[in-house]
This record gives C-alpha cells, sequence and structure tokens, in this order.
C-alpha cells in the first residue's frame, strides 16, 4: 500500500499538474508557431529568396549525380543531406523569432505584480538606542 500511496502523493502534487498543463498548451502553442512559420513566414521567405528550396541541396556519397534528393534514396545512395539540415536550422531561427515577438506581445498585456514591502521594524541596535533616549527623558 505504500507505493500506491506514495504515487498518489507525487500526482497530486501541484508541480506535476503544473507540468502537465504546460506540456499540453505548449503542444497547442507549437501547433500555432509551426503554422505562422510555414504558411506565413516560410513563403515570404521564399518571395525573398527567390523561390530558392534547399531540400534537394545534398551530395551523394557514391558518386553518382542525381536530379533530388528523393531519386539518390530510391537508387539506394548514401547522402549528406545538408540543404535539410539548412532548412531545419532556418525553420528554427524563424520559430524562434515567432516566439520572440509573441512573447514579448504577451509581456505587454501582462499586469504588472504589485511588490509589497512590510515593514520590518527596528532592529536590535535601534530598540536600544530608543531604550537609552526614553531613560535618559525619564531622568531629567
Amino acid at each position: 500500500m505504500g507505493f500506491v500511496s506514495e504515487f498518489k502523493e507525487f500526482i497530486s502534487k501541484g508541480n506535476v499538474l503544473d507540468l502537465a498543463v504546460g506540456v499540453i498548451i505548449g503542444g497547442a502553442f507549437g501547433k500555432i508557431v509551426a503554422s505562422l512559420t510555414d504558411d506565413i513566414l516560410m513563403p515570404i521567405l521564399s518571395i525573398l529568396t527567390g523561390g530558392m528550396d534547399f531540400k534537394d541541396w545534398f551530395l551523394a556519397l557514391d558518386g553518382a549525380t542525381y536530379k533530388t534528393l528523393e531519386e539518390a534514396k530510391k537508387a539506394g545512395a548514401a547522402t549528406i543531406n545538408y540543404g535539410m539540415f539548412l532548412n531545419a536550422v532556418i525553420t528554427f531561427l524563424l520559430m524562434a523569432f515567432a516566439i520572440f515577438w509573441i512573447v514579448k506581445l504577451a509581456n505587454r498585456f501582462k499586469k504588472p505584480q504589485e511588490v509589497i514591502v512590510a515593514d520590518p521594524g527596528p532592529t536590535k541596535d535601534q530598540l536600544l538606542l530608543m531604550e537609552i533616549r526614553d531613560a535618559l527623558r525619564t531622568r531629567s
């Protein structure tokens, strides 16, 4: 019974629930960012680069020449797909840029938290000096 109760305690902690909510929202947010990248930013980048697509940039290690990466794979050639890597890097940079602007925009609408500073009260030295002051007042 100890294992079951320990698991129940673990799963009911706030951190686990927060993590679960974060993963679910992160998955949905990932789809939004992927759509922003694929459907909006990549077409703009394609126009700026003259429709250049890096996916067919590769090096066939068998020495033969292939027009497309698909042809090389059908022929069973080992390839170094540096164009696909370049696409992945560009997609990452675009996604990071998009996330940066989404977070920046979200932070504008975020309420600043009020900072409540509690009065720490007098220190021991200050209390002692107040006692001395009060004692001197009562003497005169």
